[in-house]
């Protein structure tokens, strides 16, 4: 199962602006280089160092908001860090995500979409709460340097 990294994304703050960048280092000691989530507290590494959502299920919630007369949204609201295409994000912990030459991600949850959802647009929630359509959280075990285009593959 291999896919694409179709996009980068990250916040300095929590509620931050999000940015949007073309490569980026993610490390297990900080997560995406620049983003306010992913270091380390109290020596633990967090369950939600690093988040990715499916393109393919961004374009299911934006086609379900479109027939209620809502406008498409960029991928980068839902701020997540790493929208994938072209490949089905493991729907259980545990699983290893790697993307590019030395990037492994594993699974530790669903990414359910937040409150913060409605607020950006009414009804965004719900429409990313089927079929994990909200995205899956990990943590990093093997650091890399990613660029847009590089490709990710589910380890089996």
């Amino acid at each position: 199962m291999t896919g694409r990294l179709a996009g980068i994304a990250r916040h300095d703050r929590p509620r931050g602006l999000i940015e949007e960048v073309g490569q980026v280092r993610v490390t297990a000691a900080e997560g995406v280089e620049g983003n306010c989530r992913g270091k380390p507290v109290n020596g633990k590494q967090p369950l939600r160092q690093i988040s990715l959502i499916e393109a393919e299920s961004w374009q299911a919630a934006m086609a379900e908001l479109a027939q209620a007369g809502i406008d498409p949204l960029p991928w980068s609201v839902r701020r997540a860090n790493l929208l994938v295409e072209g490949v089905r994000l493991p729907r259980e912990a545990g699983k290893v995500i790697t993307i590019g030459e030395s990037l492994r991600i594993e699974t530790t949850m669903e990414c359910d979409p937040c409150q913060r959802m409605e607020e950006v647009q009414p009804g965004l929630m719900a429409a990313l709460a089927p079929d994990w359509r909200g995205g899956v959280l990990g943590r990093v075990l093997s650091d890399g340097e990613i660029a847009v285009g590089d490709e990710v593959r589910i380890e089996e």
